[in-house]
C-alpha cells in the first residue's frame, strides 16, 4: 500500500508544478478573471489547493486545530502558487517517510462544527489527493477558457516518477 501512496501523492505534486509551470505565465489580470466557475478566479481556486492540502498534512501531523494558511495571505498568485507547491512536496516527502503502521493509523478530526470523522491515514492521504484532482480539472477548464492553448495534460499515465 505504501508504494502505490508514494506515487499518488508524487504524482500530486508532479501535476499541480505541471499547471504552476503554466499558469504563472499568466498576467494579474488573467489570474484574478472570473470564469462562472466554482472559484471566482485562477488565485482562488489555487488558494483552496493550497488550503485543502494543508489542512490534511495538519491531520496527517495530528494537529488538532488545522489552520487555514490562506485566511491571512495577502501575497501574490506567485508566491500561493509557491506555497501550494510546497505544500504538496510535503505531503509527498511524509508519505515517503511514514512507515506502514503509521499509515494504516486511523486519525479522528472535526471537518464541521458537530461532525466528527474517523479516517484511516491512508484513505486521507488519499482524499487529499482526489481533492486535487477534481480542482486541476478547474483549473484547465479556466486556463483553456483565458484562451491558453497549451494546457499540459496531467493524466497519470504521463507521469514518470523519479526513480
Amino acid at each position: 500500500m505504501k508504494e502505490i501512496l508514494v506515487r499518488f501523492a508524487s504524482y500530486n505534486h508532479w501535476a499541480n508544478q505541471q499547471l504552476v509551470a503554466v499558469m504563472l505565465k499568466l498576467n494579474a489580470e488573467q489570474v484574478m478573471q472570473d470564469p462562472g466557475d466554482t472559484f471566482p478566479s485562477l488565485f482562488k481556486t489555487v488558494c483552496h489547493l493550497w488550503q485543502g492540502e494543508s489542512i490534511w498534512y495538519q491531520r496527517l501531523q495530528l494537529t488538532e486545530q488545522p489552520v487555514d494558511p490562506t485566511a491571512s495571505f495577502s501575497g501574490s498568485f506567485t508566491e500561493a502558487c509557491e506555497a501550494w507547491l510546497r505544500q504538496s512536496l510535503r505531503l509527498q516527502e511524509w508519505v515517503k517517510q511514514a512507515t506502514e503502521a503509521r499509515l494504516n493509523h486511523t486519525i479522528a478530526f472535526a471537518p464541521r462544527k458537530g461532525e466528527q470523522v474517523k479516517l484511516p491515514v491512508r484513505d486521507a492521504v488519499m482524499d487529499s489527493c482526489n481533492h486535487s484532482t477534481f480542482y486541476r480539472g478547474q483549473l484547465v477548464r479556466m486556463l483553456q477558457q483565458l484562451g491558453v492553448k497549451r494546457v499540459p495534460a496531467t493524466d497519470y499515465h504521463r507521469f514518470k516518477p523519479k526513480k
